[in-house]
């Protein structure tokens, strides 16, 4: 589960970077939006014995992505308990 949360970590980052993010998930036509999604749900599911604040942060992250301040500051949350969860396991 760990490698899970740390490519949780990796894409969460990238999607919190104002100006690449924003290209990559606009010019993708949101797509990559919907897979992180579904990611996050897998990881979500696969490390039920385990801290999960990571994937349902990136679960909501997603959800909410479209909303521009709040979906920035969502997914740099997500990004730093996927990356804090990655290390301690």
């Amino acid at each position: 589960m760990n490698s899970l949360k740390l490519t949780g970590a990796i894409i969460e980052t990238i999607f919190a970077i104002p100006v690449l993010g924003a290209s990559i998930i606009i010019g993708c036509l949101w797509i990559p939006m919907v897979l992180a999604f579904v990611f996050h749900i897998v990881t979500l599911i696969l490390s039920k014995k385990q801290k999960n604040v990571g994937p349902i942060m990136g679960i909501l992250a997603n959800s909410v992505g479209f909303i521009p301040f709040v979906g920035w500051v969502l997914h740099i949350l997500a990004a730093i308990f996927l990356w804090i969860e990655a290390v301690e396991e």
